[in-house]
């Protein structure tokens, strides 16, 4: 059942991000790309922050190593990502895309536009922006508020 107006914000948003997920998950299958969301997001992420390393890049998608690690384990067998050991530490080892990855990631960027310009058809750029700032300092506060302790 979707949120209705009643709901309070967390439910409205967690609601919205996975009507936003779903709809992309569709896309992505339709443009026949053959990647998983979670393999897309891997790819955008790395391609914004290049150069990471695996257990950053795990924390920062909120996803276990583990499970970072098939995701990177496909991506590279299909020759879009590479593994190269860190120079600061040879156990560790950096994320960087192939050259054949660019083509892949403007495609994933335009299936994220197309679907975010039909979330927002009918709303007003200014709200957009607005609410997109708003949630970044939510983020913010969130990030930087102090543990509750029970």
């Amino acid at each position: 059942m979707p949120a209705t107006i009643e709901d309070p914000l967390g439910f409205v948003l967690v609601d919205v991000a996975r009507l936003l997920r779903r709809r992309f998950e569709r896309a992505l299958e339709n443009a026949g790309l053959g990647l998983t969301v979670a393999e897309a997001r891997t790819l955008a992420f790395v391609s914004r922050r290049p150069g990471l390393r695996q257990s950053t890049l795990a924390d920062e998608l909120c996803v276990e190593p583990m499970t970072l690690v098939g995701f990177l384990d496909r991506l590279e067998n299909a020759g879009l990502v590479e593994r190269i050991p860190d120079p600061a530490d040879r156990r560790a080892k950096l994320i960087r895309l192939t050259p054949s990855a660019t083509n892949m990631v403007r495609r994933i960027r335009a299936i994220g536009k197309s679907v975010r310009e039909d979330a927002e058809r009918g709303i007003d750029p200014d709200v957009v922006e607005t609410m997109r700032l708003t949630l970044l300092r939510m983020q913010d506060n969130i990030l930087t508020a102090p543990e509750l302790v029970p």
